[in-house]
């Protein structure tokens, strides 16, 4: 056992300090004013820097070509290192790191003297005697905990203690599973009595552990700790002070969520059925795309599973088409398009030893190799024994990438499925390339999907490099999010997934991944039963990754259809789902610029209400829209509770209520429980049934004005990487009101030309309706015939029933403009 129990000695080398304990050795970089690095080694010597997870730096480090094109290497802010009565002290301008002498910890604290973090005194450091590392954190009694990626369970991870090692977990159960496909060793921790939060990231690969006062000892306060088997201690502190700050600060070390195509937002119909017929798999998805459309049910994608790959022995090889299946994959795929659908086929990164290109990519040297280095690795996978594609290597990277742009993007596709890349190999003393430094691969199991799937990217790139790719992981580590939208993998059918997938999906948000789903409907096990089918697609329309994926284990298809009489409400939730794509599109973008997650819980909005830090069910799409579906069978009615610090619209019964208290609604099967947030704006395309063939012509924003409130609309093409050259448009969207009435203001910056013709404003009224509408000096007609004005090219009319002024106008495409909505009261009677 090693333990850090004492500071033998300081040398400050400005851009960083080295420390030397009893025990280990330890390195602290400001890194900027809200990140401070510390990097401790058991060994005589810190290892080379090689960080897959970076994106901003202030050291030389081994991936820094493989990273060029993402990573910002800064000049960390000068250590003025300062003797304290305890030992020393540095600051970066917000927070100060006390360095005690003896007994030796850490503590952070912020320039209002608020402890933001602080180790566990004589026992902060320490090495077990089988090489395992240890951080121990001191807690306090108003602590709770989110983050750590993939989990399942509620959203406070507190009292949990939890794996990180990525597996293939199929048919897990979201309430009580772990480990899953994804590992991001970073959390959040909210002090609610002080109202401030902060974040610690872990650099560190090999399979981990946290323990967030699970582990009680007499002899010790309260506390948690991480411990991972190998590698470095490498803890980056995240400042806030809020929830969102964090999750900022922290993609800003870890990167930003990858700006899809829009398309992906759509509904991509997937299930591992039609890929298993003998023959015709391609007309029976065609037919699907097909049925979709005859059902009314917009569709944009069709995630295409493996059975396309298999080979005579029925094994699956993957680049390898089955002609019996898809007998012209160029046509299938153009036939696709000609629908408004991409496919996504899927890819895997174990190749079978009777796999046709296995001798290639050995030739190439392009495996995992065996400890030694003689020989590839051989490990089991699915279908049997294979060999793992080395994705730290570069000779690994570029076969990948040639075999995919021959066998799928050189026939048009552009989106790539990655799939069963958790690496499970089980020496973990395996080597790998890492970039010429030849480590285990137990140091970089989970970075292998994440390089996977930026491989996925340079192929499109290299093939056409101003093609945007759609690109979908299920296992990766910290940075996914700059290569690859994510799903959790192979859930379920039941009622409890339903519900705990919610949480899951709100951990990755403030994980930094602002765009992952979870199968709709259940991947494993039965066919969902109507009701719970229904409340699952009802949900999953909220869901930055919208698929109903299945592999049903009773000889059934979880389809649209699949319950004639339920249709209507499966065809109506997604409508709703397509209403809102530019609102997605315009978060979407948020997440690439700020990492605010799409799916939000409710203390990411609302930190300073107490009532909402444990709500792992309820959640905001962005700011604005407050869903509370419904999670249970067979409810008739269902308890909402409303956050204070905004009123609430609700949207099924136009009827406000004040926020802080819990109402009772009524709910039958239709019911999608929404409300919107006093002072929120949400731009709609209603009526919108695909994303790939339609433009969207008409935007309706939908506006509560009792607040004065903004919002930016973000516009591309959708589809190229033109919007990195400076060709997009976004539109700030302003609401302000007055006695007087509302002044609805719309600013532009970007070169993008719109292809909105026609606006149209949904304002609601409360009170009064409006007197005039003008449009800059132009004073817009009222229409007291809702036939006339459905027909009107501008005017207005009031929704008595909505409560709503809609306003309609062409678009101003070439300034900047205001809507002035007079609420003066018009006195009938004197007149």
């Amino acid at each position: 056992m090693k333990t850090s129990s004492k500071l033998l000695d300081v040398d400050n080398q400005h851009d960083h300090l080295n420390l030397t304990t009893d025990g280990a050795k330890f390195q602290i970089y400001l890194l900027d004013d809200n990140i401070i690095r510390i990097r401790g080694t058991f060994d005589e010597q810190f290892a080379p820097e090689a960080s897959y997870a970076l994106v901003k730096t202030a050291w030389s480090d081994q991936t820094d070509d493989l990273l060029a094109d993402e990573r910002q290497r800064v000049t960390p802010i000068n250590v003025d290192l300062q003797q304290t009565d305890t030992g020393y002290a540095v600051s970066n301008g917000e927070y100060t790191l006390q360095i005690n002498a003896d007994p030796f910890y850490f503590e952070i604290t912020d320039k209002a003297g608020h402890v933001l973090h602080k180790d566990l005194p004589k026992r902060s450091f320490l090495q077990d005697d089988l090489g395992r590392n240890y951080h121990y954190s001191s807690m306090g009694d108003h602590n709770k905990f989110y983050g750590f990626g993939e989990k399942s369970g509620k959203l406070n991870k507190f009292k949990r203690h939890m794996r990180m090692h990525n597996t293939d977990s199929l048919g897990w159960n979201a309430a009580k599973s772990d480990p899953l496909y994804k590992m991001i060793p970073f959390y959040i921790d909210f002090n609610t009595e002080d109202d401030l939060a902060s974040g610690l990231f872990y650099n560190n690969a090999h399979d981990s552990v946290f323990d967030m006062d699970c582990e009680h000892s007499n002899y010790w306060k309260r506390y948690s700790y991480f411990q991972c088997d190998a590698g470095d201690l490498d803890v980056f502190f995240i400042g806030g002070p809020t929830i969102k700050d964090v999750v900022e600060h922290y993609t800003d070390l870890t990167g930003k969520s990858a700006m899809m195509p829009m398309a992906s937002l759509g509904y991509m119909g997937s299930t591992m059925f039609y890929t298993e017929l003998e023959k015709d798999s391609d007309k029976a998805i065609l037919d699907f795309v097909d049925t979709c459309k005859k059902n009314g049910i917009p569709c944009d994608g069709f995630f295409l599973s493996s059975g396309y790959t298999t080979g005579d022995d029925g094994k699956r090889y993957v680049f390898n088409w089955n002609k019996d299946r898809f007998p012209n994959p160029k046509q299938f795929v153009d036939e696709l398009k000609k629908r408004g659908v991409l496919l996504a086929p899927n890819v895997k990164p174990g190749m079978l030893v009777t796999h046709p290109l296995a001798k290639e990519f050995s030739d190439k040297d392009a495996y995992i190799k065996t400890p030694d280095g003689s020989d590839d690795q051989v490990d089991q996978y699915w279908g049997g024994d294979a060999h793992f594609v080395d994705f730290t290597n570069p000779h690994g990277r570029d076969t990948w990438e040639q075999k995919m742009i021959d066998a799928l993007v050189s026939l048009g596709i552009t989106s790539i499925w990655n799939d069963n890349n958790e690496y499970e190999i089980n020496n973990t003393q395996a080597k790998v390339d890492a970039e010429g430094l030849k480590e285990p691969i137990g140091a970089l199991k989970p970075v292998m999907p994440t390089m996977m799937a930026k491989a996925a990217k340079e192929a499109v790139h290299k093939h056409d490099p101003n093609v945007r790719p759609y690109l979908i992981n299920r296992a990766g580590f910290a940075g996914i999010q700059r290569y690859s939208q994510t799903w959790a993998g192979d859930n379920y059918t039941s009622w409890t997934n339903v519900k705990y997938n919610v949480p899951t999906i709100l951990g990755m948000g403030l994980s930094g991944v602002a765009n992952q789903g979870c199968d709709i409907g259940g991947f494993d096990g039965p066919l969902p039963e109507p009701e719970l089918f229904v409340r699952w697609v009802q949900n999953g329309i909220f869901q930055p990754r919208f698929s109903i994926h299945s592999s049903n284990n009773d000889n059934t298809v979880t389809e649209p259809w699949t319950y004639p009489s339920y249709t209507k409400y499966i065809g109506a939730a997604i409508q709703l789902r397509y209403s809102l794509v530019p609102y997605f599109y315009s978060l979407l973008y948020e997440a690439s610029t700020k990492g605010s997650p799409i799916m939000r819980p409710l203390v990411y909005e609302f930190q300073d209400d107490p009532a909402v830090s444990e709500e792992s069910f309820e959640f905001m799409l962005g700011s604005s829209l407050l869903v509370a579906n419904v999670l249970d069978k067979g409810q008739t009615q269902k308890d909402v509770y409303l956050p204070k610090g905004a009123d609430w619209l609700d949207l099924t019964t136009n009827t406000y209520y004040v926020g802080g208290q819990t109402i009772s609604i009524p709910v039958d099967l239709s019911s999608i429980p929404m409300f919107l947030r006093t002072g929120s704006i949400i731009p709609r395309s209603l009526g919108l049934m695909n994303i790939h063939n339609e433009v969207i012509e008409k935007l309706n924003f939908l506006i509560e004005p009792s607040t004065d409130s903004s919002f930016t609309v973000y516009e591309d093409d959708g589809v190229s990487n033109d919007y990195l050259k400076g060709l997009s448009l976004r539109t700030q969207v302003t609401s302000e009101s007055s006695e007087d009435g509302v002044v609805v203001s719309f600013g532009r910056t970007g070169d993008y030309q719109t292809k909105v013709k026609t606006v149209e404003l949904s304002v609601c009224c409360p009170k009064l309706a409006p007197l005039t509408v003008s449009l800059g000096d132009q004073v817009l007609p009222r229409y007291l015939n809702s036939e006339k004005f459905e027909t009107a090219t501008s005017g207005w009319y009031f929704n008595g029933e909505k409560r709503q002024v809609e306003v309609r106008y062409a678009n101003p495409v070439a300034t900047d403009y205001k809507v002035d909505i007079n609420f003066n009261q018009q006195d009938l009677i004197s007149i």
